[in-house]
């Protein structure tokens, strides 16, 4: 069965990597074949506030029950990255991290690996309430963009964990080392699965 992704990203340094695995699915049979149909999308739109940039997300993020987080050098710290991936925890979304630093851009250059975004997200519970927190590079810090949820509404096995980074309950990947053009798919569909989707 496809799944409806949704591809997090930092647009401008790694747009065209970016292509590169959301389009895989062109040179399958169909669409179907490929596990997952494109729901992204992209950070081109005017920004008039943030709380207009983050409608504008959450409603590219509806419908799509998979979110994957396409990492390049920066991406970990991108606070618009950082913002799809915690909304679709609280909406229990299936999370998975890719790792693109290996694909070449136009320029055919590749890039040093970066930071996995999902070691810099994390969570606590107090009270029955899951707070979020993110790393900035420097210090843990409560999130402030998206800042907690009923506990009872978590949609993941968290294994007993009360304080947690989201690399320890959601999988990472590398597209070239893993052979991304013929697993993503499998990727998509196990990052549902543990979402109960």
């Amino acid at each position: 069965m496809a799944r409806r992704v949704f591809f997090s990203f930092h647009y401008q340094p790694d747009v065209h990597r970016a292509h590169v695995v959301r389009n895989s699915w062109v040179t399958k049979a169909d669409r179907e074949d490929a596990g997952f149909f494109d729901a992204s999308v992209f950070e081109s739109k005017q920004r008039i506030s943030d709380d207009s940039l983050k409608r504008f997300l959450s409603d590219g993020l509806n419908g799509s029950s998979v979110t994957c987080v396409l990492t390049g050098n920066q991406t970990a710290w991108r606070r618009w990255v950082k913002y799809e991936l915690v909304r679709s925890f609280v909406d229990g979304r299936g999370l998975l991290n890719v790792a693109i630093h290996d694909i070449a851009n136009l320029q055919k250059q590749t890039v040093a690996a970066g930071t996995n975004p999902f070691a810099c997200l994390g969570a606590e519970i107090k009270d029955e309430t899951l707070f979020f927190k993110e790393f900035n590079g420097l210090n843990w810090v409560w999130s402030s963009d998206v800042k907690s949820m009923a506990f009872k509404d978590v949609a993941y096995k968290l294994a007993g964990r009360t304080n947690f980074t989201f690399d320890q309950i959601f999988s990472t990947y590398d597209w070239v080392g893993n052979n991304g053009y013929d697993n993503l798919s499998s990727w998509v569909e196990a990052a549902a699965k543990a979402a109960g989707r």
